[in-house]
């Protein structure tokens, strides 16, 4: 099994930029596809973007897309998320999640959750 604990987050401007961290203890964590989802107050969880058991296999969310990157290192069991040209609508408490082989954009195909990190843009 494994556990995830994300960090990084923070209040930064918009503009700014952001990296968020998921650091996953157990020993098959490179056998997980990843993915970072966020949830705004109010609204529903959204996914944001995925990275697949292969290196080739990424996906991001069309609003985040060109600003946000995931990656992943298998040696050091992480993903990150790296978040540029950040917007006060990117405002939300970011989720890291693990589950299956293929980088799924629906939160069902996950069955590993941290427990979240807040990220606060501000205008």
């Amino acid at each position: 099994q494994v556990q995830l604990v994300e960090s990084g987050g923070g209040l930064v401007q918009a503009g700014g930029s952001l990296r968020l961290s998921c650091a996953a203890s157990g020993r098959t964590f490179s056998n997980y596809a990843m993915g970072w989802f966020r949830q705004a107050p109010g609204k529903e969880r959204e996914f944001v973007a995925a990275f697949g058991r292969y290196v080739s296999n990424t996906v991001y969310a069309d609003s985040v897309k060109g600003r946000f990157y995931i990656s992943r290192d298998n040696a050091k069991n992480t993903v990150s998320l790296q978040m540029n040209s950040l917007k006060p609508e990117d405002t939300a408490v970011y989720f890291c999640a693990a589950g299956g082989t293929n980088a799924y954009t629906s939160q069902y195909r996950y069955d590993i959750w941290g427990q979240g990190t807040q990220v606060t843009v501000s205008s």
